[in-house]
């Protein structure tokens, strides 16, 4: 396959997305993972590498929604422009007529503002190239393609990309109940990373709802590869994804199972709702992560030992209401927590005030379309 943007050495540059705030998350986590030439970028984070390099993060990543491919960018001031654009970029080395296809757009400060219609104008592009070239072409799937193309226009510049991890990559595929406004399992793992977990001192989510925080931290501690559970990933649909990729493919799969661990830290969740303690269980035995769920109130929560983690997301502001009261009892429960580490997504900075707690750091967050605040603290 022709790569896109050529790098340093023949390497290619790839596009690794990610929830608004969580870019340097996911910075550190591909840099762990020995990615190179990683830098942070608004909206994800980029690198460059060979294919191995891609597949890795697309199987390793916790935090990552998808791995892009940029194509082709060019000016597009028009939908004739758009169009020839595309219709520019030789789709034979991606695509063939027997393979689906899928198209995304976003739109930013462009003449064209439609997303719709800019998507439908990529396709009409690809497959009246096909057409010209086959005689045929490739049927439209929105719901599974083989192939997922992305377009992304910005001030009437256009970059053409392809999706490598084909559904996004917070489906790990064991939320099977759900409560009330649940997180991604991305940015429950960018939030795990940001409050600065040590993967060894044992964690509770006192909040837990249907248990993603700490299903997250249990699969995290005990390196278990998130990729792991999916049938493929979009790039292993690609008509030149030959028996040569697949072979590479199947021996990063068995070192990424060869890496679990079976010990770890102790993990712990609550939840005063009986119907979200029941879900959460039902979730962590379909990940098969090791948790212990009880049914109890947030102000009842006592210290792990000697030291402890505690990362929640309350259900509260914007999704339940709740006054500042809540929060004012909710930093005296913590305050007795001595030598534990405070991880809190908070929906009003108000509410952080209220804790009356020292805050050590905060990263602004956004859950769905809610701006939010992780306040990280240590109990001395």
């Amino acid at each position: 396959m022709r790569p896109g943007r050529l790098g340093m050495e023949g390497t290619m540059e790839f596009f690794a997305t990610a929830a608004w705030g969580t870019e340097p998350a996911l910075r550190d986590e591909l840099r762990e993972l020995r990615i190179p030439r990683v830098r942070c970028d608004r909206g994800g984070v980029n690198f460059e590498g060979h294919w191995e390099h891609a597949w890795k993060v697309c199987l390793h990543s916790r935090i990552a929604l998808r791995v892009m491919l940029p194509l082709q960018g060019f000016f597009s001031p028009d939908a004739e422009a758009l169009y020839d654009g595309v219709r520019s970029v030789d789709w034979s080395e991606h695509l063939t007529p027997a393979h689906s296809l899928a198209v995304t757009a976003s739109c930013r400060d462009s003449v064209l503002t439609h997303t719709n219609f800019v998507a439908q104008k990529v396709k009409d592009a690809v497959v009246d190239q096909q057409r010209d070239k086959a005689g045929e072409r490739s049927s439209v799937d929105r719901h599974d393609p083989d192939l997922h193309i992305f377009l992304h226009l910005k001030k009437n510049n256009a970059t053409v990309y392809l999706d490598l991890a084909g559904d996004s990559l917070h489906k790990r595929g064991y939320r099977k109940k759900t409560s009330k406004a649940p997180l991604k399992e991305s940015l429950a793992a960018a939030i795990l990373r940001l409050s600065k977990w040590d993967r060894r001192r044992p964690f509770v989510d006192p909040m837990c709802g249907s248990g993603t925080i700490a299903i997250e931290a249990a699969l995290w501690s005990r390196r278990v590869v998130p990729g792991l559970s999916r049938e493929h990933f979009g790039f292993e649909r690609w008509p030149n994804h030959d028996e040569s990729a697949k072979k590479k493919m199947a021996e990063l799969r068995e070192q990424a199972q060869a890496q679990a661990i079976t010990e770890g830290p102790d993990i712990f969740a609550s939840d005063i709702d009986a119907e979200a303690i029941d879900a959460a269980f039902r979730n962590a035995q379909a990940a098969g992560a090791q948790v212990e769920f009880t049914q109890a109130s947030v102000f009842d929560l006592k210290p792990l030992g000697s030291t402890g983690m505690i990362v929640t997301n309350p259900p509260y502001g914007k999704q339940i209401d709740t006054d500042a009261e809540f929060y004012t009892r909710l930093g005296q429960t913590f305050q007795k927590l001595k030598n534990h580490r405070i991880g809190i997504l908070l929906a009003d900075r108000k509410f952080e005030r209220a804790m009356g707690l020292e805050q050590e750091r905060y990263q602004l967050l956004f859950n769905g379309d809610i701006q939010c605040s992780l306040g990280s603290y240590e109990i001395e």
